[in-house]
């Protein structure tokens, strides 16, 4: 196995609410990281383009055999705050660094 020096950014994964959720009046969606280092990347989210919300559970981070740290971060909202939302993004974000975002549009997921 190979030794990593440095900081390695995560690549990020942004997975939209089901139909079935929506339908049920909520939505959950899921941020992963994968292939960040070292283990103290944090993720974030921004609804509407707002700062953090409420509602999200962060996983702990799991280092895989490349020697490399993936995370998970879920967020739950109201299916119709979720509708109108306009964007979310989910940030992957390191002290001294540039954030990594992954963002989606509610409008563009299809139901």
């Amino acid at each position: 196995m190979s030794t990593l020096v440095g900081v390695v950014q995560p690549t990020l994964s942004l997975l939209p609410p089901s139909r079935v959720q929506l339908e049920q009046g909520n939505a959950t969606l899921l941020c992963v990281a994968t292939g960040g280092f070292p283990s103290d990347w944090k993720l974030g989210w921004k609804v509407g383009g707002g700062g953090g919300s409420g509602g999200a559970s962060d996983g702990p981070g799991v280092l895989g055999k490349d020697g490399r740290y993936s995370w998970s971060s879920a967020l739950s909202l109201p299916a119709d705050r979720w509708r109108k939302a306009g964007s979310v993004s989910c940030e992957a974000s390191k002290n001294g660094r540039t954030p990594v975002t992954q963002s989606l549009d509610p409008g563009q997921c299809s139901e």
